[in-house]
């Protein structure tokens, strides 16, 4: 097992990773990202791109942990402290009482993922996703919904930021996922890899329901109020998800949970290419 080390000052240099959370989300934290709360953890310690490099837990919490610290590298240091020093280190009342260090894997090229998916493939491609709540759900969504991976282009804001990790329940640090240039078309790329682009927009073409799924389908979603580029939607299939009355807009999370349940669950899959 990891070993553990007990912190009784917060002024303890040994943590000063930890120290401060809020701010520190502010600034970055050079290549490092906090999980936090006991289910993200979990998915820190399974992940095979993330590596934690250090844990620290409020002591009531150490027992239960014990199989999900097992999974760690046993180099790994576990610092644990009473509930009042972990809240001193941290800023704030941390009722989890779980927090880890992560270190971010290298970057993954977007043909890397692509590439090797199979016949059938289902990717979300983000387009300007700037809230941090937003970015975790979505990322829930496509590890719920069975998405193979994700696409981000330059302008969404940091996956694996504190409290979009928290809010995807972790499969931020476990579904796959690439950041594009901002000199990458995007739809270029996916089409160079046979994916049919669905672009989600109220004003879509055609009605969510009527769609039938492509065997390799990328869902393209835009940052709730602009959406997608006009460049966007007019080289893609655009889709819609009507609404009850004149109400028109979805938060983009729920949005591409009620786009992604249906392409997962959809009738046969078309034979030819959407463009």
């Amino acid at each position: 097992m990891s070993r553990f080390i007990r912190i009784e000052d917060p002024a303890d240099p040994r943590i000063d990773g930890y120290r401060e959370v809020r701010e520190r989300d502010l600034v970055g934290r050079q290549g490092l990202f906090v999980a936090e709360g006991e289910v993200v953890l979990r998915a820190l310690a399974r992940s095979d791109r993330h590596k934690a490099q250090s844990v620290l837990l409020a002591e009531k919490r150490v027992a239960a942990l014990a199989p999900v610290l097992d999974v760690l590298d046993p180099e790994t240091p576990v610092f644990t402290a009473p509930q009042p020093v972990l809240d001193a280190i941290v800023g704030f009342h941390i009722h989890r009482g779980v927090l880890a260090l992560g270190r971010r894997g290298d970057p993954i090229a977007a043909e890397s993922l692509l590439e090797p998916l199979g016949p059938r493939a289902l990717v979300v491609v983000l387009v300007g996703i700037g809230n941090h709540d937003n970015m975790g759900g979505l990322f829930r969504n496509a590890a719920a919904f069975g998405a193979d991976a994700v696409l981000l282009d330059a302008d969404c804001c940091d996956p694996l930021y504190r409290k979009a990790i928290r809010v995807s329940v972790g499969a931020a640090l476990t579904v796959p996922f690439a950041r594009l240039g901002r000199d990458v078309d995007a739809i270029d790329l996916l089409s160079r890899y046979d994916f049919a682009a669905l672009a989600l927009s109220p004003a879509g073409g055609r009605r969510l329901a009527d769609v039938h799924r492509p065997a390799r389908a990328a869902l393209l979603l835009g940052a709730e109020g602009p959406g997608l580029p006009r460049a966007v939607l007019d080289r893609t299939r655009t889709v819609s998800i009507p609404m009850a009355g004149a109400f028109d807009s979805l938060n983009v999370a729920t949005a591409c949970g009620v786009a992604l349940h249906h392409l997962l669950f959809a009738a046969e899959p078309e034979i030819q290419r959407c463009s």
